[in-house]
């Protein structure tokens, strides 16, 4: 399955998955045939999870494996960071998260020999993961050495209804024989044992983006029970100090003869079944596993709170909880479900992107939602910028309430950014850029702690849920805080410079690409920190007329001086946008075109993704992106920018950036499709969609990328459909791929819905929920309503069409002094030496 990306150029929009192997099936994804060369990313692919509780997709026998894994939100150890060259402010506590005790394992031993999928002898063969209920299944025929033919069929379901819990079966039916039959359930310590199992299927080498590893104990035992079938296990993170305890019980059914027994040590429990089957009659064995964890509380605690999930549990019965889940997610899909006109495989991917947001949030609740949800340990667990920008839009308009714990999650982090705030010589708050427990962890300060766009971006989300939701309890008691100490730290990040006009400006940051780094007036930080600005005073003069009692409260509670709001309105009014008039575009910095080009298209394609191939001062010497800058400011401030600068500004950067991060080709999708690039726009929208079903960027192995789901919903809904909601007003200009006939979805807005379907020829807007909707489409304000609840509006067309591919680098010309811009690639190979644009 794994075809990384190997240069910067967008795949054909066609189907990427072997379908001999993984066959389409709209609602679930279905393998037919195991392959031990891509364990890693199967292993993600088919992982299960809340929010709060996930496991990977490995085999419930245990073996083989790339990566075992069962990750609960926010469960991390800390350990200092130590720098070769010690600076002030540096990061000192790293985060990392903590691959709890495995409570996946059911080895079944048959005639005492193991099962092992890579070499067993298997005449049935499917594994799925369903998005309707999301439980893993899978069905075996196994031919035993013996020759005895053995049917195996399993489930695995991390319950959204039941936050703690995770609930497995496992039927076996001897076909042919008799046969003595063992079934080991196990919680396994894997965080500090040795997996004898592990397989690498593929060299790793040095990559960031992978988890920091931890070199001593982690989980200290605190306590091992057993009673009956029942077995628990507790443990103290040695570092942080966090506890959990875990926790199985089970139920056997079966007309064989059979007998249990029970054990339990500082870092396994097992719970044995010995039955002497006949043929023809099955074996059927329910497992529950229920996981507690605290920041604070006991283990002899969090005892009591695993007892009280088992033993609900074993009352309700898993038939029941099946219902639940179904039912659950029944109301997700309802609300969620994006339907496209295309072929069934893109509807396939579209769903398993937003099932995967779904298991990423749901549960989430007190904690964040953190790069790769709880499907992976990739990026140490911790929570970025991409949660606020690419995945509450979609919570915001599908599940507003889970969106509303994420940024509750943000102001609980408050403190500490204040703190931040502090050592960085800055008032009010500012963020860390990667975090768990609220201090930041990034160890590299340059694509790090200097994007402080990051307090921007909390603010723009939150000012998008109250004005999509109307939570404005959640602005006057909570999100007031956050917007008054960000606009702070702006105001005092910044300074003025007066050559006959105010200017404010921003130095020594880094926006979103992290190939230019600690810059002085990075376009995107700059439009967003102005954003932030503006947000901030009309939230104070919001509050101070219309909910005076809140205002006094916030202002004794902030200490808000009468003047702020009236600095941060001049700061905003002022800040420097850098545009460049002769070249006619905005530069991504104040001295970005002053850079060499970097020539993509004459770079090896081995030497993709360049952070891996090229040191960090090479890439900073150079006009190259990681991944969309002014584009995806284009996006979120887009009523900042005409369509034709946002045109001129996608022409220029397209053909430099390198798509290395996931999180840019969905957002090159919405803007290409917004200024005419419609077939361009479809593959990007492609290199998104297949970011983990097809591995593109070689990672997969490490988690979902989480950011990366979300913004294929962002691709669909503002790109395809052409969705804005700025300053409270729902707008639609809509650009269908020509290869579609139609998409439909549905949004939740101010505690009503609405359900939207776009064809080739019209838009209609339905209320389904709610007393009425305003929307515009095309500058033309429309309504629906109980007496008018469906508008149908005629399309004259699916927006401009711009033939062709971006035009190359050539547009750059000759700069303001005359100088010429060269292109190159720094190196030795051929087509490595620097050569004027265009010749």
């Amino acid at each position: 399955m794994r075809s990384p990306q190997d240069s910067h150029t967008p795949p054909d929009p066609v189907d990427p998955l072997d379908r001999t192997r993984f066959p389409v099936d709209t609602w679930r994804l279905v393998e037919s045939s195991p392959n031990r060369a891509d364990l890693g990313s199967t292993e993600t692919l088919f992982a299960v999870g809340n929010g709060y509780l996930g496991m990977r997709g490995n085999p419930e026998e245990g073996r083989e494996s790339f990566a075992h894994g069962t990750f609960v939100n926010g469960f991390h150890e800390t350990w200092p960071i130590r720098h070769a060259e010690e600076a002030y402010g540096f990061a000192r506590v790293g985060q990392t998260i903590i691959n709890a005790p495995d409570t996946k394992v059911l080895k079944l031993y048959v005639d005492d020999e193991p099962i092992n999928i890579p070499v067993a002898d298997l005449e049935e063969y499917e594994r799925s993961v369903d998005f309707r209920d999301g439980v893993l299944r899978r069905h075996l025929v196994w031919r035993t050495p013996a020759g005895k033919t053995v049917r195996i069929d399993t489930t695995r379901m991390v319950s959204m209804t039941e936050r703690h819990l995770a609930v497995m079966t496992m039927e076996i039916t001897l076909l042919d024989s008799d046969a003595p039959v063992v079934i080991s359930s196990q919680i396994l310590n894997r965080q500090d044992g040795e997996d004898e199992y592990h397989v690498r299927s593929a060299a790793q080498g040095l990559d960031p983006r992978r988890t920091d590893g931890l070199d001593r104990r982690v989980l200290e035992p605190q306590m091992n029970w057993t009673k009956g079938l029942r077995a628990m296990l507790g443990f103290r993170a040695a570092e942080s100090g966090m506890t959990l305890t875990v926790g199985i019980d089970h139920m056997i059914e079966t007309q064989n003869d059979s007998e249990s027994l029970i054990m339990s040590e500082d870092d396994v429990a097992k719970v044995i079944f010995r039955v002497r089957a006949e043929r023809g009659k099955p074996i059927r064995l329910v497992k529950y596993a229920a996981y507690h964890t605290s920041r604070t509380v006991p283990v002899r605690e969090l005892i009591d709170r695993v007892r009280r999930t088992l033993d609900r549990a074993m009352t309700t019965g898993v038939d029941e909880y099946r219902t639940a889940q179904r039912d659950w997610y029944d109301g997700f899909w309802a609300d969620a479900d994006v339907v496209v006109g295309a072929d069934d495989a893109v509807q396939q991917a579209i769903r398993w992107n937003l099932f995967q947001l779904a298991q990423a949030s749901a549960l989430s609740q007190t904690y964040g939602i953190a790069a790769k949800g709880v499907t992976g340990s990739g990026y140490s667990g911790h929570y970025f910028w991409d949660a606020e920008i690419y995945v509450l839009p979609f919570l915001i308009y599908t599940m507003p309430e889970v969106a509303r714990s994420a940024l509750r999650f943000r102001y609980l982090m408050l403190d500490h950014a204040r703190r931040r705030a502090g050592e960085m010589s800055t008032r009010g708050a500012l963020f860390p850029w990667r975090t768990i427990n609220g201090e930041e962890a990034s160890a590299f300060y340059a694509a790090g702690t200097a994007q402080y766009h990051i307090d921007a971006d909390i603010a723009y989300a939150l000012n998008r849920y109250v004005e999509a939701t109307g939570d404005v309890d959640f602005l006057l008691r909570e999100g007031i805080d956050v917007l008054v100490e960000t606009a702070r730290m702006w105001a005092d990040l910044g300074f003025w410079t007066d050559n006959g006009n105010e200017v404010f400006h921003i130095h020594a940051v880094t926006g979103p690409d992290e190939y230019t780094t600690v810059v002085n007036d990075n376009l995107f930080t700059n439009v967003m920190a102005r954003h932030n600005l503006w947000l901030a005073g009309d939230a104070v003069a919001t509050l101070a007329t219309a909910w005076p009692e809140a205002y006094e409260r916030m202002v004794a509670r902030l200490g808000l001086r009468e003047d702020e709001p009236e600095e941060w309105q001049r700061c905003a009014d002022h800040l420097a946008i850098p545009f460049d008039e002769h070249i006619g575009v905005h530069p991504q910095d104040a001295h970005f075109l002053d850079r060499e080009v970097w020539d993509l298209d004459a770079t090896p394609s081995d030497r993709f993704p360049l952070m891996l191939h090229y040191h960090p001062l090479v890439l900073y010497r150079f006009q190259v992106l990681k991944q969309a800058d002014v584009v995806l400011a284009m996006l979120l401030q887009g009523d900042q920018f005409t369509l034709e600068q946002k045109r001129a500004d996608f022409e220029y950067y397209d053909p430099i950036t390198t798509g290395d991060s996931t999180l840019s080709s969905v957002i090159q999708t919405i803007i290409a499709a917004e200024v005419g690039y419609q077939e361009l726009a479809l593959r990007y929208f492609f290199a998104g969609l297949f970011v983990d079903l097809a591995d593109r960027h070689g990672n997969t192995a490490d988690g979902v990328h989480v950011a990366s789901t979300g913004g294929v919903w962002l691709a669909l809904i503002a790109g395809f459909a052409g969705m804005r909601d700025q300053h409270g007003e729902l707008s639609f200009d809509p650009r269908l791929p020509a290869q579609w006939d139609a998409m439909r979805f549905r949004l939740r807005r101010r505690g009503g819905a609405i359900a939207v379907e776009l064809g080739r020829d019209a838009l209609t807007v339905t209320l389904v929920d709610g007393t009425y909707e305003t929307f515009l489409v095309r500058d033309v304000r429309y309504e629906v309503c109980p007496e008018c609840p469906s508008v149908r509006v005629p399309l004259a067309d699916q927006g401009p069409v711009v033939p062709g591919p971006v035009p190359p680098q050539t547009v750059i010309g000759v700069r303001r002094d005359g100088s010429r811009i060269t292109a190159g690639v720094p190196g030795t190979f051929p087509g490595s030496l620097p050569r004027p644009v265009g010749q």
